[in-house]
């Protein structure tokens, strides 16, 4: 590890140096002197004095380097059977199209737009488009509930709103003009005017206020990029807030291209026309990083798809979009491998495809348990890499950063910190613990550039929500411990921590145990009131398909195994097989709702819920469990 050690040890003595040596690698129109501005700590900001466009970095320069005839973006939807391939220069001309229609709305820099829109190339078009002319965009995940589009549409207060007439899930169209009307109603904000790409799965009726998106810049002139400071925001991102009002992560211009760009050769081992597919959603975090900028700001070649890991038609699709597109570094999240390993559990689907391409499989999203990376090792026989991250830091804390040095792998760590990222373990009265031992993951400010500097228009709570806890350190809001070797063992969010009379046990331990029988697809654990310890856990799986077992020996041997390998201190006596989990659309198992319905309170079903019908099933079993039924 010498050389990972040599590059870490740079980042954390001297982080100006190394990182205005990353910014090198982006084209600037006044390259920056400052690396970092700390005159308003705990408020930080990069590049101070530098000045950029991202739409220029990520498309403009690398026609300019020749490249303009290679794919940047291609479009797979095997929902509507079509594909579609964009070169640099074709990306450039929508782009500029597109960002010229919005200049003519009276769209400018610091404006904001907001983005409602399926998998569609036009998602990305509008979010360059914005970055092109210095407008702020803030996607809205696709299909969300009008009241959730209608708080953010309240906090970003965009001048113009861009939509698309329909969505699709799976065989389900879902048009999404209704949506965003009823939103529009409920908002005090009113946007001026809304754009609306017209699908013809589904076609939209158009109001006075709506404007066709192929009308529009068919009379649009297109627009140059403005150079913008590195400091302007590039976007906000809505996060669930504990209060019910969302929190509005703000992205800066300079910092978050400087660290994808470097994160992009680093951590992905992706450069100039290579290919990465990212099976995500451009309405979340994920999309964000590493559909869009990420792989564009590389110079690399991204994969766009609209679908499912299974169901749109089959479990092989990834396989298919891998081997069709020679996919070299495959991003997505732990939950959609479970979805491919309980649909073909032997993985024969693989053998239909040529994976010879295929050099690295990166999971992120929720801990990636020790069944799901020996079962996806053993498969594609390539590195099969845990990472760990979150919506607010924009790109990877810990990871195993094969374009610098590969680390042996040590199933349920993402590995160690990466260079910028300086990770700690806290104790509740702020006192660091010994190897091995849980606590609190904090990250010691600054953060590196990329993260975010504040949340839109609220310092107060951005200092309250992850800067109070721990003076001078980032709250994480994960638990987990480092052990001798310096690797980062992501155990659970802190509220996954329970206290099982006097004990406090991690349910990821417990999930790592259900989840090592032969039998079990994906589970997860949950605290539970009890009035004797406290809180007591409760074991919810997921069989394989195709497992004829009886579910009550299953959830015996289930029992037995915690008790085997935890001890008898973890008191999991009750688990219960189900049909499915509830989880977030981004594939987040929904924990903290399972709790608060087995604890007999009227828990709000989330606006990030995949499929409310689930959770539905589930609640009379949480309910009986606990004793609260009724």
């Amino acid at each position: 590890m010498g050389i990972y050690e040599d590059v870490f040890r740079s980042s954390t003595e001297a982080p100006e140096t190394f990182w205005l040596k990353a910014a090198e690698g982006i084209d600037w129109d006044v390259a920056p002197r400052r690396a970092l501005d700390s005159s308003g700590a705990p408020f930080y900001h990069w590049f101070p004095d530098g000045r950029l466009n991202v739409c220029f970095n990520a498309i403009d320069r690398h026609i300019e380097a020749g490249r303009g005839e290679q794919p940047a973006l291609i479009h797979d939807s095997p929902v509507t059977g079509t594909r579609r391939t964009y070169t640099y220069t074709q990306l450039r001309d929508e782009v500029a199209a597109f960002a010229g229609a919005l200049a003519g709305l009276g769209v400018g820099r610091g404006d904001r737009v907001v983005v409602y829109m399926p998998m569609v190339p036009e998602a990305a078009i509008a979010m360059l488009a914005c970055a092109r002319i210095g407008a702020v965009h803030s996607v809205v995940f696709g299909g969300f509930a009008p009241h959730e589009l209608a708080v953010r549409i309240d906090d970003a207060a965009p001048k113009v709103v861009v939509s698309a007439s329909c969505g699709i899930e799976g065989k389900r169209v879902i048009a999404y003009k209704p949506l965003l009307d009823r939103a529009i109603e409920l908002a005090a904000h009113r946007p001026e005017k809304r754009v609306i790409l017209q699908r013809p799965q589904e076609r939209a009726e158009l109001g006075p206020d709506d404007l066709d998106w192929a009308d529009l810049v068919a009379a649009a002139s297109p627009a140059g990029c403005v150079p913008v400071p590195a400091t302007d925001p590039l976007y906000i991102l809505y996060t669930s807030g504990t209060t019910g009002k969302p929190k509005g992560v703000v992205r800066d211009c300079g910092g978050y291209a400087v660290a994808l760009h470097w994160s992009m050769g680093a951590v992905y081992d992706v450069g100039p026309g290579e290919t990465m597919f990212t099976g995500s959603d451009v309405g979340w975090v994920v999309g964000h990083s590493y559909i869009v900028y990420g792989p564009l700001l590389a110079g690399a070649t991204t994969v766009l798809y609209e679908g499912k890991p299974v169901g749109t038609p089959d479990a092989g699709q990834f396989w298919r979009v891998a081997a069709e597109y020679r996919v070299k570094t495959m991003f997505t999240a732990p939950t959609a491998f479970r979805a491919i390993r309980k649909e073909d559990p032997k993985g024969s689907l693989t053998a239909d495809h040529d994976l010879s391409g295929l050099r690295y499989l990166f999971l992120a999203g929720e801990r990636l348990d020790p069944e799901t990376y020996q079962w996806a090792s053993a498969l594609l026989d390539i590195p099969v890499i845990d990472h760990w991250w979150q919506t607010e830091t924009g790109w990877p804390i810990v990871a195993n950063p094969v374009g610098i040095e590969a680390a042996p792998v040590k199933p349920g760590s993402p590995t160690r910190p990466l260079p910028g990222w300086d990770v700690r373990v806290f104790d509740a009265s702020g006192e660091p613990v010994p190897a091995g031992v849980d606590g609190a993951i904090v990250v010691r400010l600054p953060l590196p550039p990329g993260a975010l500097p504040t949340l839109w228009n609220d310092d107060d709570r951005y200092v309250e929500s992850y800067l109070s806890a721990y003076d001078g350190y980032y709250l994480t809001g994960d638990s987990g411990h480092i052990d001798d070797d310096g690797y980062v063992f992501v155990m659970g969010r802190t509220d996954d921590v329970i206290n099982v009379a006097g004990h406090r046990l991690s349910t990821g331990s417990m999930e790592e145990t259900l989840a090592a029988h032969p039998d079990v697809a994906e589970c997860a654990v949950i605290g539970v009131a009890d009035a004797l310890k406290g809180q007591v856990p409760r074991g919810f799986v997921v069989l394989k398909a195709g497992t004829g077992r009886d579910p009550g020996e299953v959830e015996a041997e289930l029992v037995r195994l915690v008790r085997e390998r935890i001890g008898a201190v973890a008191s999991l006596k009750d688990v219960a097989v189900v049909a499915a989990l509830p989880k977030t659309r981004s594939g987040k198992i929904l924990r903290k709702t399972m709790r608060g319905i087995a604890d007999g309170h009227d828990e709000p079903i989330p606006s990030t819920v995949d499929d409310p019908g689930v959770i539905e099933a589930l609640r009379p079993v949480l309910r009986r469990a606990s004793g609260t039924a009724g």
